[in-house]
């Protein structure tokens, strides 16, 4: 599948693609990406398959997310990018960089691990939430955030799933995201990456302190496909810690991804 994705930085530079979870939008990343951009980094951040500008489907499993990297790193003709993925995202680029290392240079992870996780009623909810409301009688963003509202309490992931609307034309709001193949497919999005494969070459995990994603009974695991990873928490976030703890957050990645790490920023 050709996925849509945004870019940033020089063709030339070294190349940084960066894959967003569940309900996410490529331009989630857009604040960070034109950041570390700057330090001089080809960015590409897509919309992975069913999210965003990307095509939609009924397949939807990380098989089809991988093949769907596997596509746009050909089709871009991208060498050795370094890989950043948040949940979803994050075991789009193990799954990647565990069956491809050769194709990859490092691998940073955000608030996901390998194991399977059991089926989270919170994201059934969310997406009954948002088949809920009725976009052919809304008159804007605002109501439809005032209906969202009556579901999903927090503002911080009301203004996030709100990314996903758009305005089809001038009179008609639609979801960009593909809702109906989603939660037809949404317990495999909570599968274990299972096999004895590893990835040696520098990872990095990043966990929120407030998170129940990557816990300490998990690390024997990570380490054990990914020898030489570091895993760093910063405390008090969730799994939202990029959006959360946002300076942290860039300071502990753009030293990773610059290859000049300092592990105790303000940890």
């Amino acid at each position: 599948m050709e996925l849509a994705y945004k870019r940033y930085g020089n063709s030339g530079d070294q190349p940084l693609i960066i894959l967003h979870g569940l309900f996410g939008i490529s331009d989630n990343w857009v604040t960070f990406g034109k950041r570390i951009a700057s330090e001089g980094f080809d960015v590409i951040i897509p919309d992975q398959r069913n999210h965003g500008k990307s095509p939609h489907s009924d397949v939807f499993n990380y098989p089809a997310l991988t093949d769907d990297l596997v596509e746009l790193v050909d089709l871009l003709e991208i060498k050795k990018p370094i890989l950043l993925g948040h949940s979803m995202g994050g075991k789009v680029a193990m799954r990647f960089a565990i069956e491809y290392p050769e194709l990859v240079k490092k691998l940073e992870v955000v608030d996901i691990s390998l194991k399977a996780y059991d089926d989270r009623p919170y994201h059934r909810a969310i997406v009954q939430a948002m088949q809920s409301i009725d976009l052919s009688v809304i008159s804007g963003r605002t109501e439809a955030e005032e209906r969202l509202a009556e579901k999903v309490p927090q503002e911080r992931i009301r203004q996030f799933l709100l990314k996903n609307l758009h305005w089809k034309d001038r009179k008609t709001l639609e979801w960009r995201i593909n809702l109906s193949g989603i939660a037809a497919n949404l317990g495999q999005m909570f599968d274990a990456i299972q096999t004895a494969e590893v990835f040696t070459k520098p990872t990095l995990f990043v966990r929120g302190g407030a998170s129940d994603y990557i816990l300490p009974e998990d690390y024997p695991h990570i380490r054990h496909n990914f020898p030489r990873a570091e895993i760093l928490t910063i405390e008090g976030a969730s799994h939202w810690v990029h959006a959360e703890a946002a300076e942290q957050f860039y300071q502990i990645s753009s030293g990773f991804l610059m290859g000049n790490p300092d592990w105790n920023i303000n940890l």
